[in-house]
């Protein structure tokens, strides 16, 4: 691949945005839940919040870093590598919450350039509620050597995969999801909605939002080892792998892979569709009940 070398802004690393205020509603939650076929209770009653929601009170601040550090004539290249949600507590109704976001770091890989964010969301007095590592990942870039920090790690060990799964769930991504998924989500992008908008952007067509894709793991991985209860959830991580498509079937694999010190069972999870991965390097931390 041909690659365009250009220099991102190192100055405006570790610089937190304004924060965004975002009030939580019952109505929001449920719309989140039904937008992403979830079917645990809980969610869709809009009693808890499903674990990626997490990103909707986040969503208008996740790209201002984005703009601090890359030349604006690049953000057409950008697209979601990364997702990593680490949870103190979860989001309910009522909820007044606060987020700010930061460029931690950037580096080149052979395909493209990484820039690393974090993203902080507190509750009205303050109180942490998750942090937020993502990767922007911009193809075809050469931004030089590594700079700053990047996102923890949470990869898949690629044998588990010739192992059999602790559970396999299989989904199917409905032909209106996109449809669904982007006001619920807040995230009103056009490749997701608009057929000759994607095809203009070199894609086969509308391609689902990467998201809703992770949030169809998170109900796979809660209902089969969580005991469907989102409040049990530490720590839920993903690489995009592939795209998915409106009538896809994909199918979330987990294997559970370790304890930690304090009872806390620690799984990977990657989702497939036929056997190809669209989501991968998946990490879910669940505390006992």
């Amino acid at each position: 691949m041909t690659r365009t070398a250009t220099q991102f802004d190192d100055a405006e690393l570790n610089t937190w945005s304004d924060p965004e205020t975002f009030t939580v509603t019952r109505e929001r939650i449920a719309a989140y839940a039904e937008a992403t076929n979830d079917p645990v209770p809980a969610h869709r009653n809009g009693d808890i919040a499903p674990p990626v929601f997490a990103i909707v009170p986040a969503f208008d601040s996740l790209l201002v870093p984005v703009v601090d550090v890359v030349p604006a004539q690049f953000f057409g290249k950008v697209v979601h590598g990364e997702q990593d949600f680490h949870f103190h507590r979860p989001i309910v109704p009522g909820d007044v919450l606060s987020t700010r976001a930061r460029a931690i770091g950037y580096d080149t890989v052979a395909s493209g350039a990484r820039l690393s964010i974090h993203l902080e969301t507190v509750d009205r007095v303050g109180e942490p509620v998750n942090d937020q590592y993502l990767i922007a990942f911009f193809r075809g870039i050469d931004a030089g050597d590594a700079v700053g920090q990047r996102v923890p790690e949470h990869r898949l060990d690629t044998a588990l995969r010739d192992q059999p799964p602790t559970a396999s769930v299989p989904a199917h991504i409905d032909a209106d999801q996109t449809y669904r998924y982007a006001p619920a989500s807040g995230d009103p992008m056009p490749i997701h909605l608009d057929e000759q908008v994607a095809r203009d952007a070199g894609l086969p067509g509308i391609i689902a939002h990467g998201l809703c894709t992770m949030a169809f793991t998170s109900w796979a991985v809660l209902t089969t080892v969580g005991d469907s209860d989102t409040r049990r959830l530490r720590r839920f991580a993903v690489r995009f792998a592939a795209m998915t498509f409106p009538n896809d079937d994909i199918t979330t694999r987990v294997w559970e892979t370790g304890v930690e010190d304090d009872g806390a069972r620690r799984y990977a999870f990657d989702a497939v569709r036929a056997e190809t991965p669209v989501i991968t390097d998946g990490l879910a931390v669940i505390a006992p009940a």
